[in-house]
């Protein structure tokens, strides 16, 4: 026995002194975080020759893109571009489209792993950030723990996680929770009690009804409210985007989970109490997905958000957060099973609830449970630039752009307390009704004499309420490409992220949008200088459309011609944004010119079928061999109803 321990004894010495004595790895760049962020930053840099080794914590990757988020948040699709796009497109490929913003988990998952293969894109999985190496501005080295530890050197390193943990570890400065609104002359940040997603007067929030001295149930903070726009550092609430299966073929039955505690769903049933007419999708956003599933999201006063419960995530070990994770899967599951089974819901939603069932064919590694937690925001960089609510609604426009965002000042709610003897939900903000605006490059990287190597696409620098507007998985993807992009032609001049030719950055993003070298399609928008010889009477509308703007026509016979830059002759597919408005016309007029001659491409409006929360479809005008001159023209003229003209699209042909 004595001689077995020792035996043992020496082998784990001398494993450990293998480990040890394993050399660095060095790369151009090092990408930390198994994001969708990271694997476009990953294969970016891969496509512009340098060397590369994406890190994962994770075991999955993609983010919340495989992780059930496959509802895709946009806000206006003009906002996403390069290889983000590109992303949508393949997606469409799958399903028979040209592109799909709606997706199966595992479908995003077969479509991120395509990219890593094409490109050799080396990973290391489920390995941790354990510490940073710097010399003076520099981050040299940094060393990660999985089944060993090891040590990885770089020129740039690009912190993709959703928690911002290489950027934290780097000395870099960053911020957690809300500011005041007078930080950053906003309205809408800080605290915010507002009518979204919140509970009716009324509803009280004792163990026992109308006695304090019972205690307060479950969920329910005892904070007192302060004053609204005030800033503190309190977090939007995490969930899970929950992907269910209504096939019974593909259904497995919703079960009693762990610890299950039906008190914590007390207040569910005093909310529905206020409710008679409540169905399913008052408690849970159920939106439909391909193959009879389910990208479930928050939706009312009580849901899916474990308000509160996440406070300690952001800046958390490992080992917390995971703790946290388990804490709100258990609560996630333990709804959906109360909502089902417990005999005081009423029947009506019990019976909608039974219908669905965890998916056999998703996430088969993890018990058909998402394990990526909506992580909304954690960290977020105070960098060279601070994107604020003036970003946002126009008031104020960078010049440095790399990306654009779209979406909705959004925040979900940050803390569930009692006001004036009722429950109350508070931090629920969602603001839109402006168009796409740029993120500038200043944004994603840290200040001047902070870190000189480091890019930070996703714990961007961004102020709390203008972060959740950017915040969206395209979005990421859009920055992740252009940081990638930066870190190579750093590297090649031999300059810090703070001194980047951002001209050039932005030359090579439109040049060569998918870093492959093909001939980039070709975009006129109707506010281009390509979308000229207008005649009639169009109605310009700033909503609903693809980019800032579109044209109406109602029956006046106007027309407008969409010309292209074409460089080049040859064989293009065309198509035009046909968004949804109301008595659109059966058909509308369309002629390609394609430099020879005419050629009648009329567009039927039975064929645009939209999904999701855009506005429009692309509807594909034909494939025509194309030359300088070339145009599209589109036409009120015999309309029985509402034409639209917005964008035309000229995608080379043969380009995937």
């Amino acid at each position: 026995m004595q001689l077995k321990t020792l035996l043992l004894g020496m082998a784990l010495l001398l494993s450990g002194a293998a480990q040890a004595a394993t050399p660095p790895q060095e790369v151009d760049i090092c990408v930390y975080g198994g994001t969708s962020a990271g694997i476009i930053a990953a294969y970016t840099a891969k496509q512009l020759h340098k060397t590369v080794l994406l890190v994962a914590p994770e075991k999955r990757l993609g983010g919340l893109t495989t992780g059930g988020l496959g509802y895709t948040d946009i806000g206006n699709k003009s906002a996403i571009t390069g290889i983000s796009r590109d992303f949508y497109r393949r997606i469409g490929r799958h399903y028979g489209r040209f592109e799909q913003w709606i997706f199966e988990p595992h479908v995003a998952e077969e479509t991120f792993r395509q990219y890593l293969q094409s490109a050799a894109v080396p990973v290391i999985y489920e390995y941790q950030l354990a510490g940073v190496e710097k010399e003076g501005q520099r981050i040299t080295a940094i060393r990660v723990t999985g089944k060993d530890t090891r040590t990885i050197r770089a020129k740039m390193f690009i912190d993709c996680s959703y928690e911002g943990d290489l950027m934290a570890k780097a000395g870099v400065s960053y911020t957690v929770g809300r500011e005041a609104n007078s930080q950053y002359n906003e309205t809408y940040n800080g605290v915010q009690l507002r009518d979204k997603h919140q509970f009716p007067d009324g509803v009280d929030p004792y163990v026992t009804p109308g006695n304090p001295e019972s205690g307060l149930l479950w969920g329910i903070s005892p904070e007192a409210l302060a004053p609204q726009g005030s800033g503190d550092k309190k977090v939007q609430s995490y969930n899970f985007r929950i992907c269910l299966s209504n096939d019974p073929k593909n259904r497995i039955p919703i079960t009693q989970p762990e610890d299950y505690q039906p008190a914590r769903y007390e207040l569910l049933l005093r909310l529905l109490e206020k409710l008679p007419s409540a169905t399913l999708n008052t408690i849970l956003k159920v939106d439909r997905m391909p193959a009879n599933k389910t990208d479930i999201n928050n939706n009312g006063a009580f849901s899916t958000d474990m308000i509160g419960k996440n406070y300690d995530y952001p800046e958390a070990d490992a080992a917390t957060r995971k703790k946290i994770i388990h804490e709100h899967e258990v609560y996630t599951k333990g709804l959906l099973y109360f909502i089902g089974h417990d005999p005081r819901m009423p029947a009506s939603i019990r019976e909608a609830m039974l219908q669905w069932g965890y998916p056999k064919d998703e996430y088969t590694d993890n018990g058909h449970w998402s394990p990526q937690l909506y992580v909304r925001e954690v960290r977020r960089m105070v960098g060279e630039y601070v994107m604020t609510q003036a970003n946002c609604e126009g008031r104020e426009k960078v010049t440095d752009g790399v990306g654009m965002a779209a979406y909705t000042m959004d925040s979900h709610n940050c803390q569930r307390i009692v006001v004036n003897g009722m429950v109350k939900n508070e931090g629920d903000v969602q603001i839109g009704g402006f168009g796409p605006y740029p993120v500038s490059y200043r944004s994603i990287i840290p200040k001047k004499g902070e870190c000189e190597n480091l890019l930070v696409p996703v714990c961007l620098s961004a102020s709390h309420i203008a972060y959740g507007s950017i915040r969206m998985e395209p979005v990421f993807m859009v920055l992740a490409q252009s940081a990638a992009t930066a870190a190579s032609l750093c590297i090649d001049g031999k300059a810090p992220v703070q001194q980047a030719d951002v001209a050039k950055i932005q030359q090579l993003l439109k040049e060569d949008p998918l870093a492959d070298g093909s001939t980039p399609e070709i975009l006129v928008d109707d506010n281009d200088e390509g979308a000229t010889a207008k005649t009639g009477d169009w109605k310009t509308e700033y909503r609903g459309g693809y980019g800032p703007t579109l044209l109406v026509d109602s029956g006046k016979g106007s027309t407008i011609r969409y010309t292209p830059a074409i460089k080049k002759a040859g064989s293009y597919r065309v198509y035009t944004y046909v968004p949804r408005v109301a008595n659109h016309a059966t058909v509308t007029p369309a002629l390609v010119y394609d430099g020879r001659s005419r050629h009648t491409a009329n567009i039927q409006s039975a064929r645009v079928k939209v999904e999701g929360q855009t506005s429009g479809e692309w509807v594909e005008l034909g494939t025509y061999q194309l030359q300088p001159g070339a145009w599209v023209e589109l036409s009120g003229k015999g309309a029985d109803g509402v034409v639209v003209a917005d964008a035309v699209l000229f995608v080379p042909d043969g380009k995937k």
